[in-house]
């Protein structure tokens, strides 16, 4: 893959302002498909019927919960597709991009930890791999979610936030939509990210699956 989209200029608040301008650098390249010839298995991309629903982008949506107070995520769980994954904070590299977790740890996420934490108020990011050299990583699935679907974040003040599954679409990097995915939110929100679209052996990835979810619970 060549890269992740910029976030775009109306990204939530002050705190997440200095992404404003920012390109995501890749979080993944195909290399285990093309090493293994392994295409036919390349992972799950989301349908058409998946994507938001409604003029209003909330038409069919659960009540969204009361915004939680900042405390930073441990562990993110999406049980319909076996993702149970500790997060890292993620900053910006000296070239301005959103650093990555590790390749090598396929089974850890990161989240953009100078911006809004998953379930206060605002638009939390999360981004993982799909793969690396050696087979699929954290968020291979990712693409096969449904709608409706729960994702659970631990958080260090020992509380659980619960989101609720909105849609689940593919953009190519040329088409991305900064300012849906990045952009504002007046409820929390959370958005999951990895690699995704069409996949060529001379450059990767050519776009992003993006989970668009927001606060339906916490515990």
């Amino acid at each position: 893959m060549r890269g992740f989209p910029r976030f775009g200029s109306g990204v939530r608040d002050p705190a997440n302002a200095a992404m404003a301008a920012v390109t995501v650098f890749a979080l993944c390249s195909g290399v285990w498909l093309l090493r293994d010839g392994a295409e036919t298995h390349a992972p799950p991309q989301p349908s058409a019927a998946q994507a938001r629903a409604g003029l209003d982008g909330r038409a069919g949506e659960r009540p969204a919960a009361p915004a939680l107070p900042p405390a930073p995520p441990d562990r993110i769980r999406i049980p319909a597709i076996g993702v149970n994954a500790p997060l890292t904070g993620l900053g910006l590299t000296k070239t301005g991009s959103l650093d990555v977790p590790p390749a090598a740890e396929k089974n850890l996420a990161g989240w953009y930890e100078a911006g809004t934490t998953p379930g206060e108020r605002g638009t939390a990011i999360v981004a993982g791999h799909v793969d690396n050299a050696d087979g699929p990583a954290v968020f291979y699935d990712l693409g096969a979610l449904a709608r409706g679907s729960t994702i659970e974040v631990d958080r260090r003040d020992g509380g659980v936030a619960v989101f609720t599954v909105d849609a689940v679409e593919v953009h190519a990097a040329k088409d991305f939509p900064d300012e849906r995915v990045y952009g504002a939110a007046d409820r929390p929100e959370l958005r999951v990210i990895t690699c995704g679209g069409t996949y060529s052996r001379g450059t990767g990835y050519q776009g992003n699956v993006v989970v668009f979810a927001h606060l339906t619970g916490s515990r």
